[in-house]
């Protein structure tokens, strides 16, 4: 469909407020041997090389010549262990002498349940040196329980076929149980280090091998393991770095899993191929305390790059909302990239961040929206330094092809400009029958280059679906305008009612206008009522126990979504934590409504009316 309304363009500005919080003194890191820990450097001789390598175990044997690595700390920023590239390499090639004294041949699956730290670093490279497929595995959360994680893992397992999965001993019980369930071994990785490393030869991989597979962060029922050559993961690496122009004096902060792609590839993998120190949290540690992000990257002395899903923004802005002196804890003013991505871009909630941070010298123009998928092996379009977030405002008729009730005043939704192709990326819109379509006519993204995925291993019928002559199908719908990439949506979460199309993201943010909600609380999608009709359904966690005022409340839940799709919709409260999320943090539609309409999400009960 045509946009016809002429948009108008926002930027994001900066509002200071007095915010404050107890700030955070890491304690003094010493090493074993008593002496003071020394993060490794931003700046060496070496001469830096935008990932223009054949294969990734040619990137790791370059920065491996550098005194740059990976740093990890505690939960409250003290520096843990300093990891150089150097060692990196050296415990990666010991790795591999394990992994092939263990059996493990060329094209065979590692899986690796991915911790953030030294072990899965090691075991993960040296995979990749040992032509193995490594297959990052997400952690237990705190959604689910035991018994879920099993299940979310062992279908992975099913899915990737491995001949072993190592893990930190402090999961085996789960871990263990899961892998018995597929019939693969398990390992703690504490054990496997302690086996001999026999000298062999490690034949170098090939630019169109298999590096890695990786599983989406929704991958539990019908997994789908994206397989990603040494040339598309280089490729895309490199098209990134020239993206956000990476150069002499940068360093990444990174909270970010390493079993999703944003941090596997984006603040690992892309580091290592970059030649960048980086300093890592752990993603539970950020959970329990966001401000150490911040922490971390006020005092890093380099240029900071670093990223995050809107959420990670809004947790941050959210805690200080109701402190002051930000200016005496945290300085901020050296993050030159302000990342997001992962999920939908929510202006409102990086104009709440920069009014919270904006007295610590943190600019919105740091702001670096983007757009990829695993896959892409990454990203797919980032927004050029400096420039910001920008927004155009959409009637909403328009973005869900149906047409304006004329008698209700016009409604818009900001729809956030996510950058232009990174280099060696083609973008095209298309219409239902393939047609591509002009600027600002909304339709299915496609993409083509040469980072996009080889397959997904073992399923070709799903990988028909979404390639099609080198163009991948990304299912997220969107406009061109400029050059630029606007997302909309994923075209398989919208919600068709009579012939009409709505949002889902639409119905969520309207109801987390009203007092007490906090972004997740809220998820959306259609059902067949008792009559054989579809209607809106909304779960939204409730954390009011007055029971007048769950009616309260639930009229006015049901109230605003009327006002949205002007009809009536089945609301139920649940239980604070109820809405599943994905590995990565994101909230899953799919899985909340397989699990509401299967009785396992119990909605609240509410009074009935005398």
């Amino acid at each position: 469909m045509r946009i016809g309304k002429r948009f108008e363009n926002a930027q994001l500005t900066g509002i200071v407020k007095n915010m404050t919080d107890t700030a955070l003194t890491p304690a003094a890191s010493v090493s074993a041997h008593g002496a003071p820990l020394q993060a490794t450097p931003n700046d060496c001789p070496l001469p830096r090389r935008r990932s223009d390598f054949a294969t990734f175990t040619d990137a790791l044997d370059y920065a491996a010549q550098s005194a740059k690595g990976l740093n990890f700390h505690d939960m409250r920023g003290t520096l843990e262990r300093a990891y150089t590239y150097r060692e990196l390499r050296e415990d990666a090639q010991a790795m591999a002498r394990r992994l092939i004294a263990a059996g493990i041949r060329r094209e065979d699956r590692v899986a690796l349940v991915a911790e953030t730290g030294a072990e899965f670093a090691a075991l993960f490279c040296g995979a990749v040196y040992a032509g193995a497929w490594p297959v990052p595995l997400p952690l237990p959360t705190t959604f689910g329980g035991k018994d879920s994680y099993i299940d979310q893992l062992s279908v992975q397992l099913e899915s990737s076929d491995p001949k072993l999965l190592l893990y930190p001993a402090e999961i085996a019980d789960m871990a263990s149980a899961a892998a018995a369930r597929q019939g693969c071994e398990g390992m703690d990785w504490q054990t496997f280090a302690r086996n001999d490393a026999p000298d062999c030869a490690l034949s170098p991989p090939q630019p169109d091998d298999i590096c890695y597979l990786q599983y989406s962060s929704g991958s539990t029922r019908f997994p789908t393991g994206v397989a990603v050559t040494h040339r598309a993961l280089l490729d895309n690496l490199a098209g990134h770095a020239n993206s956000m122009n990476v150069g002499e004096g940068d360093r990444v902060v990174s909270w970010l899993p390493w079993y999703h792609d944003m941090g596997l590839v984006g603040c690992f993998l892309s580091l290592i191929s970059n030649q960048m120190s980086v300093d890592y949290i752990r993603t539970e540690h950020f959970a329990r305390r966001p401000l150490a992000w911040l922490d971390l990257i006020s005092r890093n002395k380099g240029n900071t790059l670093s990223y995050s899903p809107t959420f990670g923004y809004d947790i941050c802005a959210r805690r200080i909302s109701s402190q002051s002196h930000v200016s005496e804890r945290f300085d901020l003013s050296r993050w030159r990239t302000a990342g997001n991505g992962a999920d939908m871009i929510r202006p409102d909630v990086m104009q709440h961040f920069v009014n919270a941070f904006a007295e610590a010298g943190f600019k919105a123009s740091s702001f670096t929206p983007s757009y990829g998928l695993a896959e892409a092996t990454l990203a797919v379009t980032v927004m050029p330094p400096g420039e910001g977030i920008r927004v155009e405002l959409v009637e909403e008729e328009k973005l869900s092809g149906t047409p304006r009730d004329l008698s209700r005043p016009a409604r818009y939704r900001a729809i956030v400009n996510c950058g232009k192709p990174i280099s060696g990326m083609d973008v095209e819109i298309r219409g239902e029958l393939g047609a591509v379509k002009s600027d600002r006519q909304i339709g299915k993204v496609w993409c083509r280059g040469t980072s996009v995925m080889h397959s997904y291993f073992r399923n070709p019928e799903a990988t028909a679906e979404c390639l099609v002559d080198g163009w991948l199908d990304t299912g997220d719908m969107g406009y061109m305008a400029d050059g630029y990439l606007f997302i909309v949506g994923r075209a398989k979460d919208m919600i068709i009612i009579n012939g009409k199309n709505h949002w889902p993201q639409d119905i969520e943010w309207a109801v987390e206008q009203l007092p007490g909600f906090n972004h997740g609380d809220i998820a959306a999608f259609s059902i067949e009522t008792d009559g054989g009709e579809e209607a809106p359904a909304v779960l939204v966690h409730c954390r009011v126990s007055d029971p007048e005022e769950r009616i309260r409340l639930h009229e006015q839940i049901r109230d605003k979504v009327r006002s949205i799709t002007g009809m009536n919709c089945v609301v139920e409260l649940v239980p604070p934590r109820s809405l599943p999320r994905t590995s990565s943090g994101k909230l899953s539609r799919a899985k909340a409504k397989r699990l509401y309409l299967a009785g396992e999400i119990q909605p609240l009960e509410l009074p009935v009316a005398a």
